[in-house]
């Protein structure tokens, strides 16, 4: 029973609260922003909406394989092998008639030269610096395989609402012919007793800009539609184009103006004063200014960046648009999220970026997982990589930061593996015969000291890696500064 406009924004990423009637099914776990209802629990524990998200999420992290370290692996060839040269080296003296000391110093000399130190420093210094230098600009990565597996992404799915845009609606167009201020502080007044969150956002606006409050009589609610009241003796009526119907306003004087603004991702607020047609505020949940940043520089690293949301078409591309995104897929489940993403890892490692409960299983399902830092407890808890300031230019940094890191390791490896091919050999005496020089068990030691420390200070060269930085937007005061620069008015 009853009427009500319900914010699904954590279940299906749609920012506009939707309105449900008698009939329509309601989600647990979603919020009531105005009206009343009276509904009958179908699904609860395990068949509830949440619970099925949660076992999502748990499916998709058990189904990942932990990569093992490129380190251990050479490492479980290289020391035997070592080991081996000893033996043969020990032999290979001792047949050849020289004395039991000579051969067992060249033995113990190649065990000593050899020992995997610089190997085995190799990549977990760098994971080390690399995290470290991570937490320092912003980006958490929660494990050392994260790291690793952001080197590889080669697509970058995005949430939109929170993620992409504000999650926030707010005023981002007021078209109003006549008597602007007076308008526009009246339907602010009746606004702050509506609890929609359009209207809060027009409440916001009007406080910004510093307009008295009126006093509101006769408030009333029409379900659907919108609300009308009394504001200084005169009746405004502010909702959607059944209300102007209502009102005896003729659509076609606002009929161009909506198209244009619903063209645009925007939600339209109408506005009737006397039976006649008033103006239109327009709210939208803006884009972030660094987005579109964002967008470019990852496709300058040969990242696909496509975006998910539960959000209408026409409002998805709209905003998409803004953010120089081509790829959209719109009016999607938390499931289909999921399976999208398992879709688009076909064409490489995903790395699936959002902030919502809806967005758990597409982030625990993705090889990389990045969570928005003010996003919810359970997208922070899926995810592998976390974005402390919120901001999707940190994506660029993570990535960035993965590969330096990932090059870091190789030549770590490189540096390990070339040294102990050249000193293996000097080791075990191979220069004795035409130059009578053979290596001493402390100089090999010194050696492997040496080789060591240049791992670990080439690590610390990451120490010097700079992050992506938002650049500066410049808005509607810099057009005006321009303007007044080249001597307009």
């Amino acid at each position: 029973e009853g009427n009500a406009f319900m914010d699904e924004s954590a279940i299906s990423g749609e920012s506009v609260p939707v309105e449900k009637s008698e009939g329509d099914g309601i989600i647990g776990g979603t919020v009531n922003r105005s009206g009343y209802v009276v509904a009958r629990v179908t699904a609860v524990g395990g068949d509830s909406m949440l619970a099925k998200i949660v076992k999502l999420v748990e499916d998709a992290g058990a189904s990942k394989a932990p990569i093992a370290s490129a380190a251990d692996k050479i490492a479980g060839f290289f020391v035997p092998v070592v080991m081996a040269v000893a033996v043969v080296t020990l032999a290979g003296w001792l047949i050849a008639g020289y004395a039991f000391e000579h051969a067992f110093t060249c033995a113990v000399s190649v065990l000593v030269i050899s020992c995997p130190c610089a190997l085995g420093l190799a990549t977990p210094v760098a994971v080390m610096v690399g995290t470290g230098k991570g937490a320092e600009s912003g980006v958490l990565f929660k494990s050392g395989e994260a790291l690793q597996n952001m080197h590889d992404v080669k697509v970058v799915a995005l949430d939109k609402t929170g993620t992409v845009t504000e999650g926030t609606p707010e005023v981002s167009e007021v078209s109003i012919a006549r008597d602007a201020e007076e308008i526009l502080a009246a339907v602010a007044a009746i606004e702050k007793r509506s609890e929609h969150p359009l209207g809060t956002a027009v409440v916001a606006y009007a406080e910004r800009n510093g307009m008295a409050e009126r006093e509101v009589l006769d408030f009333v609610t029409l379900p659907g539609k919108g609300v009308t009241a009394y504001v200084g003796g005169v009746r405004y009526a502010v909702g959607n184009s059944a209300l102007m119907a209502d009102e005896g306003v003729n659509g076609e004087e606002y009929a161009v103006e909506l198209d244009r603004i619903t063209a645009e991702g925007k939600t339209p607020l109408l506005i009737a004063r006397e039976g006649e047609y008033a103006g239109m505020i327009a709210t939208a949940d803006k884009v972030k200014p660094t987005s579109a940043q964002a967008v470019r520089e990852l496709r300058k690293l040969g990242v696909r960046v496509v975006m998910l949301t539960g959000d209408n078409e026409r409002t998805a591309r709209a905003v998409a648009a803004q953010a120089g995104i081509d790829e959209v897929y719109a009016g999607i489940l938390p499931q289909d999220k999921e399976r999208i993403v398992g879709e688009l890892s076909a064409h490489g490692k995903v790395a699936m970026v959002g902030d919502g409960i809806n967005d758990a299983p597409a982030l625990a399902r993705a090889d990389v997982g990045v969570a928005i830092g003010s996003g919810s407890d359970i997208a922070v808890d899926s995810a592998d990589v976390v974005l402390v300031k919120s901001d999707l230019v940190d994506v660029v940094t993570a990535v960035r930061l993965s590969r330096s890191t990932l090059r870091n390791i190789k030549e770590n490896l490189f540096w390990a593996l070339f040294y102990n091919s050249l000193c293996i050999p000097l080791a075990a005496g191979v220069l004795y015969v035409p130059f009578g020089v053979r290596l001493s068990p402390m100089i090999g030691a010194a050696a492997m000291s040496v080789s060591s420390l240049f791992v670990v200070f080439n690590a610390l060269r990451l120490k010097l890696f700079r992050p992506t930085r938002a650049e500066k937007v410049c808005g509607d005061v810099c057009e005006v500064g321009k303007s007044v620069a080249a001597g307009g008015r």
